[in-house]
């Protein structure tokens, strides 16, 4: 199947004997085996099937054959959140000793795991400049292990060249890793550009409607077979019916990006155009230091826009209070569109320091654009806009 829509929707399981056209649910925590030496084959991994939900499911199964399906990978592992599979594709694979090199611009969670968690066990990390290429390769010691970024990043929307960190990480031997949330293997698929490792928050754009939690890790039969290990161990696994419903979302993905991208870049363009705003950041406008970069790599550029309000704290949080359909949340990726103040909530943890070290000022707010008309979006972005410099 050639289409990204087709794989979407027609990756399914079998049908059972009942003929469904829609996979079921299998709400089971455990299988029955046929003998004794059915369940020794299955548990000595001789044979595949089935052993316990924890390990694996037929609705977990599905929702990776198609991820593996759209985004170019063999295999994957689905967690119960987007963290989960973050923190399982950096402990399934480092050790004490071992050697993080990562972009400045992450996840305030992910910032937390890297920074505070990873050294209790002897791991190191150094940052870098997203941009920086001649960073990336100073940064890089004889005991690194691997590279990891976003990108488009969270939450400024810096874009990464995926193809150099790619090289970079095959000529040094490391492991690649890279967080697809904000774009989707919709519009962007880092194992094209050498990633052995994609990981997913499902969460956002995958669900597509705020309804449930869940993530992946995506890559290699080889490289997961190291994640499946661990994570049978610490069971961080997805739920039957999350799954479930996370794999019929996915077949609405390409036509609910469309509309979210369509309505990101005209949202975009408007607030470029308003006097209360000091700077907009979106991968699709010409004026995106990445805007290039993001035409290679990136389909289109995607469902969210970063910007600056002129007045500072004071009138971001008049702006905030002053939405009316808009709703303020700490989410991204639902059919409604979300406002979110990145340094109160989401990286709220880093220090005044930090955050203005990879440009999250009191200011920044980042939009989720949903699925709403885009004039009820701009019409409730100009009455908050008029009243945060009244």
């Amino acid at each position: 199947m050639k289409g990204f829509e087709t794989r979407a929707i027609r990756t399914q399981q079998d049908r059972s004997q009942n003929r469904e056209h829609s996979a079921p649910i299998y709400m089971t925590s455990s299988y029955v085996f046929d003998d004794a030496e059915q369940a020794r084959s299955l548990f000595a991994e001789e044979t595949s099937g089935p052993i316990y939900s924890r390990y694996s499911n037929p609705n977990t199964d599905e929702f990776i054959e198609k991820l593996c399906a759209l985004e170019g990978t063999e295999d994957g592992f689905a967690t119960a959140s987007g963290m989960a599979a973050m923190f399982t594709s950096l402990a399934a694979f480092l050790s004490a000793g071992d050697h993080l090199v990562a972009s400045k611009s992450i996840f305030g969670s992910t910032h937390q795991v890297i920074t505070k968690i990873l050294p209790r066990w002897g791991i190191e990390y150094t940052y870098v400049d997203c941009s920086d290429k001649q960073a990336w390769k100073r940064a890089i010691q004889p005991n690194t292990k691997m590279l990891y970024c976003e990108s488009p990043s969270n939450p400024g929307l810096e874009i990464l060249d995926l193809e150099f960190l790619g090289t970079l990480a095959r000529n040094h031997s490391l492991l690649f890793n890279v967080d697809n949330c904000f774009a989707t293997p919709y519009l962007q698929n880092p194992a094209e550009y050498g990633a052995h490792l994609v990981t997913h928050s499902a969460t956002k754009f995958i669900d597509g409607q705020g309804r449930s939690l869940g993530g992946a890790v995506l890559g290699s039969k080889e490289h997961i077979a190291t994640v499946r290990g661990f994570a049978r161990q610490t069971g961080p696994a997805m739920s039957p019916f999350n799954a479930w419903l996370l794999s019929k979302s996915l077949e609405t993905l390409a036509v609910r990006m469309d509309r979210h991208c369509q309505n990101a870049l005209e949202t975009a363009r408007y607030l470029e155009n308003r006097p209360e705003v000091s700077w907009v950041s979106y991968p699709g406008l010409p004026s995106h230091p990445g805007f290039e970069l993001a035409k290679k790599q990136m389909r289109l550029g995607g469902g969210l826009v970063a910007f600056e309000l002129a007045g500072g704290l004071e009138s971001g949080r008049r702006f905030l209070d002053s939405l009316g359909m808009i709703s303020l949340s700490a989410n991204l990726g639902d059919t409604r569109t979300i406002a979110t103040h990145p340094a109160s909530t989401t990286h709220s943890k880093l220090k005044p320091e930090e955050r203005a070290e990879v440009g999250i000022s009191d200011g920044l707010v980042r939009i989720s654009l949903g699925l709403e008309s885009l004039e009820d979006i701009l019409e409730d972005l100009d009455q908050a806009l008029t009243r945060s410099s009244s």
